[in-house]
């Protein structure tokens, strides 16, 4: 059956396991939990268990396209100033090196030279939600890197190549936040970043889905764009999650505030 293509909040750092009494059970402050919660409930909801996940991260960027086809991936702990039991996690999901084979010849056959590599870890924007929605680490997963001059139309055009693996089995997901301004949080971060959901979520639910590209191509013109992204390397995994997605339909199914942030998940199909 066809999957559908996601674009999920990860959170701040580990925030779903801040407790050192048991670091493997997601354990968080309850402004964190609407989004652990729909974290843990996204396989539920798909029509059936994934073979494998192609997941392009926030957090890695390459002068090009590029796959991680590693067998057994190391976790990469890229995030600062927290307690020490963060930094010890774990998550042993396998590598999909035949996936990550399969979707880069899917971007060179559309036209785009992609490198491939098998030693970097997984970053934060795969083993933290990943961890929540697939406790067992059961299902494996390839990591595909953003393009570095983070052109959206570039990672649209990605997306579109990538589709046909959601008729084999892939769950294509793009890992960021809708709003990511560490600068700023609290009162003064609300109205200006309800405003920009507002405009981000009717971008991307538009209908017409050639519409809804091009609004979202264009979203530094959307209301606070550049005060929600100073620069957009986590709403680029929208790009390609919405370019996978092709023309079925958008949805917003998840909607949370944390440090006054308002935060959007979205899913195509």
């Amino acid at each position: 059956m066809r999957q559908p293509t996601l674009f999920i909040p990860h959170g701040g750092g580990p925030c779903f396991f801040m407790d050192p009494s048991d670091p493997d059970r997601p354990h968080c402050d309850p402004m964190w939990q609407p989004m652990q919660d729909y974290l843990a409930g996204i396989v539920a909801t798909l029509p059936e268990r994934p073979r494998a996940i192609l997941l392009v991260s926030g957090h890695w960027e390459e002068s090009r396209f590029t796959v991680h086809d590693g067998e057994r991936p190391s976790l990469l702990f890229d995030y600062y100033g927290f307690p020490p039991h963060t930094y010890a996690l774990r998550w042993d999901a396998p590598g999909a090196p035949a996936l990550a084979r399969r979707a880069a010849g899917l971007l060179e056959q559309a036209g785009f030279p992609t490198g491939r590599e098998d030693e970097r870890g997984w970053d934060h924007g795969v083993f933290i939600p990943m961890k929540v929605a697939l406790p067992q680490a059961d299902i494996p997963v390839a990591q595909l890197s953003l393009r570095g001059d983070l052109d959206p139309d570039a990672h649209l055009a990605a997306g579109r190549a990538l589709a046909p693996l959601r008729d084999e089995g892939v769950l294509i997901i793009g890992s960021g936040m809708s709003f990511h301004n560490l600068r700023v949080r609290g009162a003064q971060a609300t109205q200006p970043s309800m405003l920009w959901d507002e405009a981000l979520t009717a971008a991307v639910t538009d209908p017409d889905p050639a519409s809804r590209a091009q609004r979202v191509a264009a979203w530094a013109d959307l209301p606070h764009a550049r005060f929600a992204h100073p620069r957009e390397e986590h709403l680029l995994p929208l790009m390609v999650a919405l370019g996978a997605g092709g023309e079925d339909a958008a949805v917003r199914d998840h909607a949370s505030n944390v440090l006054g942030w308002a935060v959007s998940g979205y899913r195509f199909g």
